[in-house]
């Protein structure tokens, strides 16, 4: 059974569509949550959601400590298109103490700032999105992935080539061929966690790889129905 994330203790600067999306989804982890925004309408919607929802400027230094906004675990800066606002916030949460501020970039100078003054995390979710629908249109057998950096990828594939089905691990020379590692076998629902190379492939097993993005892909395409 997998263990759930201690609860921990977030704030959301911004509640715009993705800030929003963000407090709903920490709310439903049940994790502590305090949403901020210079706008009472957006604000009140939060009121009896999150841990406290609070109508501040986040470009005012003093408003910030007195939210001891240094002692959160985890800082979301998601304010939308005022890229001034969003950079001047995250400057201030970084002097403050914050450990893990992650923010939300309009564009790539946007991001490149972000990062220059200390964002740990940076995200673009409609261009993350883009991407990942993409993706699926090209790659339609890989029912999920994590690009885990620019070259290392996790990905979910869906096994339904002919050649591979009945077939050990061992007999299809994965690892060797392939360069990848298989971290886990789904069939109908099971997971095997620890696949041996004995383990045959059934149709439409997810199959669970990781390794450098080339060779997952290359695994992909010999995984599909030709």
């Amino acid at each position: 059974m997998v263990k759930p994330k201690q609860r921990e203790n977030y704030a959301v600067i911004g509640l715009g569509q993705f800030g929003s999306a963000i407090c709903q989804s920490l709310v439903e982890a049940k994790q502590e949550v305090l949403a901020i925004d210079l706008d009472e309408e957006k604000v009140n919607d939060f009121t009896n959601i999150v841990t406290r929802a609070v109508i501040a400027d986040a470009q005012d230094e003093d408003t910030l400590k007195e939210l001891e906004i240094g002692s959160f675990d985890h800082v979301f800066i998601s304010i939308g298109q005022n890229i001034q606002a969003s950079i001047m916030a995250t400057l201030l949460v970084k002097e403050l103490g914050a450990k893990d501020v992650i923010c939300k970039a309009e564009n790539e100078s946007h991001a490149r700032v972000l990062e220059k003054i200390g964002a740990d995390q940076i995200v673009r979710p409609e261009r993350d999105m883009a991407r990942r629908i993409v993706f699926h249109q090209l790659q339609p057998n890989i029912v999920n992935y994590l690009i885990l950096n620019d070259q290392v990828t996790m990905a979910e594939i869906k096994v339904d080539n002919p050649a591979f089905i009945g077939h050990s691990l061992a007999e299809l020379s994965v690892r060797n061929k392939y360069h990848i590692n298989i971290i886990a076998i789904t069939t109908d629902g099971k997971v095997n966690l620890s696949p041996k190379a004995t383990d045959t492939l059934q149709l439409n097993d997810l199959i669970s790889v990781v390794g450098n993005t080339v060779d997952v892909n290359r695994f992909n395409g010999d995984a599909q129905l030709s």
